[in-house]
C-alpha cells in the first residue's frame, strides 16, 4: 500500500477532505490540473500535503495550486536548466528514506518535461516510484477531438525549424494511429500546413486552453484548419493537435443535410466562413463544401 493508515491532519479543499498521511519512501510522480484547479485528485492533494519535499518546474506556478488548497509543503525547483545539478541532491534525500513528490507546471510529469531522467536515476538507485494519476492534456484532447481512440501516438512538439519539422512529419505518414502533437501558437499555422501537405486531407482537431475559461476545440480537415489559423493569426494558450489515422473512410453526409447546414451557416457568416464552419463540423473536404455552397448561392441570384 502507498499510505500507512495513521492520518496526521486533514486539509480541506472545497468541502472535500484529503488526509495528510505517512507516505512510503520513494518518488511520487503527481499529476496536477492542466487549467481548472478543481481537476486535482484527493490523492494528489494528500501526497502534496504529506511529502517531505515537492519538486516543481516553477515554484510560483505550483504555489498557486498549493495556496488554493491551503497546502504548505517544502518546494524545490527542478527543471531542464538545473536538472543535472539538482538531481544528485534529490537522490541523496531519497537515500535518507524521504518521500519526494514530483510535479510539472501542469498535467502529468514526464510528458514533455525533464522528469524522465530523475525517474530513471531513482529506479537505478533502487527507489520506488509511485504514479499518482490525474489530468493530462494529450488525453483530454484525444477524447474531445472526435477521432479514433483505440490506437494513438503521442509525438510531443514538432521541431521548430521547417526542414526538421517536415522530416519528422514524413516519419509519421504511415503510422496507423491517431496522432497527438503539442504546438505553440506562433508555429500552429505552419505546422498544420506541413501536416496537410504530407498527410493529405485527414480529419483533425486543434484543442486550445483545455479545461480553462476560453477552451476551444476546432475540428476540420488539416488544410481547412491550416487556412483558418493562417488568416486568424496565432492563437493564445496551450495547444494540442489531434490528427486522424490514415486510410479512414470519408465521412458520409447527405446532400439535404449538407444544404441545410450551409443555408444555416450562410445566414450568419460570409461564404468563406460558412464553408469553413460546415467543413469543420462535417469533416467533408473543404473544396467539396465550397462547390456546393457556390451552387446554392448562385441559385439564389437567378
Amino acid at each position: 500500500m502507498q499510505h500507512r493508515a495513521k492520518p496526521k491532519e486533514t486539509p480541506t479543499a472545497q468541502g472535500l477532505r484529503a488526509e495528510k498521511v505517512e507516505l512510503e519512501p520513494g518518488l511520487h510522480v503527481v499529476a496536477t490540473p492542466i487549467g481548472n484547479l478543481s481537476d486535482v485528485t484527493l490523492r494528489a492533494l494528500s501526497v502534496l500535503a504529506s511529502a517531505d519535499l515537492v519538486l516543481c518546474e516553477d515554484t510560483r506556478v505550483t504555489r498557486r495550486l498549493l495556496d488554493h488548497y491551503g497546502l504548505r509543503p517544502s518546494l524545490l525547483a527542478y527543471h531542464e536548466h538545473n536538472a543535472a545539478a539538482v538531481r544528485p541532491r534529490v537522490l541523496a534525500r531519497l537515500e535518507t528514506g524521504a518521500a519526494v513528490a514530483l510535479v510539472s507546471d501542469a498535467g502529468t510529469p514526464l510528458i514533455s518535461d525533464p522528469g524522465y531522467k530523475l525517474v530513471e536515476a531513482a529506479i537505478a538507485a533502487g527507489h520506488r516510484i509511485f504514479p499518482i494519476p490525474g489530468a493530462s492534456a494529450l488525453l483530454a484532447a484525444l477524447v474531445a477531438a472526435g477521432l479514433p481512440t483505440d490506437r494513438f501516438l503521442f509525438d510531443g512538439f514538432l521541431p521548430a525549424k521547417a526542414g526538421q519539422r517536415k522530416t519528422r512529419i514524413a516519419e509519421l505518414t504511415t503510422i496507423p494511429a491517431t496522432l497527438i502533437l503539442y504546438e505553440s501558437g506562433p508555429r500552429l499555422a505552419a505546422s498544420l500546413a506541413d501536416l496537410a501537405a504530407a498527410l493529405g486531407e485527414r480529419p483533425a482537431a486543434v484543442c486550445r486552453e483545455l479545461t480553462k475559461t476560453f477552451e476551444e476545440v476546432r475540428r476540420g480537415t488539416l488544410d481547412a484548419l491550416a487556412a483558418h489559423y493562417e488568416e486568424a493569426g496565432p492563437p493564445k494558450g496551450e495547444i494540442v493537435i489531434v490528427v486522424g489515422p490514415p486510410g479512414g473512410e470519408a465521412p458520409t453526409v447527405s446532400t439535404d443535410t449538407l444544404d441545410a447546414k450551409l443555408n444555416a451557416a450562410l445566414l450568419r457568416f460570409s461564404l468563406k466562413d460558412a464553408v469553413d464552419a460546415v467543413a469543420g463540423e462535417t469533416g467533408l473536404k473543404r473544396r467539396d463544401v465550397y462547390q456546393r455552397a457556390l451552387a446554392l448561392t448562385s441559385g439564389r441570384k437567378k
